[in-house]
């Protein structure tokens, strides 16, 4: 007798015999070897997964993950991710996009994509600029970024991606680092088991156009004091547990607290709620030097989503119905051409 257990894949196992094409240093690298783990680890199958990407650095992913994917155009990505979904709900859909190309011409759509709630995981490689365009600023580039588009430095106010999304109906937010190895497997499986749309931002250095622009939360030797990693359930911590996160009840903003003898609750450090919108909002916008920058799961809120929708709702509407396409095209407003007066005329 045969014996039918799987065959436990490994990273390796998910990674193509194409040449991987990014800038030596490009923290596209990391973010390709964390997926390619994470799909190994939560024990995904590759003719089950779908990679989808538009067009940047980033869009190169689906050349390097032995699964199925799409190429496909700038922007378009949520919307062919809606066809793929729609078409076979069964499939694993992972969409792979960067700040210019999510949220600028495809910034319609990524909206659309995240308020119908199509169940999905949506990974935003943020960087900044744009990097396959040799350096353009981007929609979350920020004021002052030099750069051949703008030379004399941007006057945009940038957006921000995790807010964008929460505001667009999100129900799922996480953030990483790109070199955030031991953290990234984690919050892609939380991701991947949310039912509904998934929105993670991947913070990724571009060493060529816009080296260490998150340098001043990223660097090892200070991250423990700009960086807070949440967990739903614990208390906000940072530092070394030496500071926490509180709300100041007057002006109802949040504010870093110290925490001595490790009493965290005399301190009042809140614990973090992932059902919480109104603090995710906060903690999104929390930013470097006067607080840490929020990572790891910061809002989930399940709701049914779109395909499931869609699909109970094409049920209920065939339900007593006899499928005949011939009626089907006869129904309505019809004509007959009549050859003999066509050609009297």
């Amino acid at each position: 007798m045969n014996d039918m257990t799987p065959t436990k894949l490994k990273a390796a196992d998910f990674a193509t015999d194409q040449e991987v094409r990014w800038c030596p240093g490009c923290g596209d690298y990391a973010i390709l070897k964390g997926v390619q783990r994470t799909m190994a680890e939560m024990g995904a199958t590759p003719e089950n997964t779908v990679f989808i990407s538009g067009i940047g650095c980033s869009s190169r992913f689906p050349y390097y993950m032995e699964t199925y994917g799409f190429h496909t155009i700038h922007g378009r990505a949520p919307a062919i991710a809606t066809g793929v979904k729609l078409a076979n709900p069964d499939l694993d859909v992972w969409i792979v996009t960067g700040d210019g190309d999510g949220l600028s011409i495809g910034g319609n759509h990524m909206m659309h994509l995240l308020r119908r709630n199509l169940d999905c995981q949506v990974l935003l490689f943020n960087n900044e600029i744009y990097g396959l365009t040799k350096g353009q600023y981007s929609p979350t580039s920020r004021v002052g970024t030099r750069s051949p588009s703008t030379p004399y430095g941007s006057v945009d106010a940038p957006a921000e991606p995790c807010a964008f999304a929460l505001g667009s109906g999100a129900r799922f937010l996480a953030r990483c680092i790109d070199t955030a190895q031991k953290q990234m497997p984690d919050i892609l499986k939380r991701a991947h088991a949310h039912k509904g749309a998934s929105f993670v931002e991947l913070y990724q250095n571009c060493i060529v156009y816009n080296d260490d622009v998150f340098g001043a939360f990223t660097d090892k030797k200070e991250s423990a004091h700009t960086q807070i990693w949440l967990q739903h359930g614990e208390p906000m911590l940072f530092a070394n547990g030496e500071k926490g996160i509180a709300l100041d009840t007057e002006t109802l903003a949040l504010k870093v607290v110290d925490v001595k003898d490790g009493d965290w609750q005399a301190a009042g450090v809140r614990v973090h709620d992932e059902r919480n919108k109104v603090m995710a909002g906060l903690l999104i916008a929390m930013r470097v030097p006067d607080f840490p920058v929020a990572l790891g799961v910061i809002y989930e809120n399940p709701a049914p989503s779109f395909e499931q929708d869609v699909r109970t709702q094409n049920v209920e509407a065939s339900k007593g119905k006899v499928v005949d396409l011939e009626a089907l095209i006869k129904k309505g407003q019809t004509w007959e051409v009549n050859q003999k007066k066509l050609r009297e005329v």
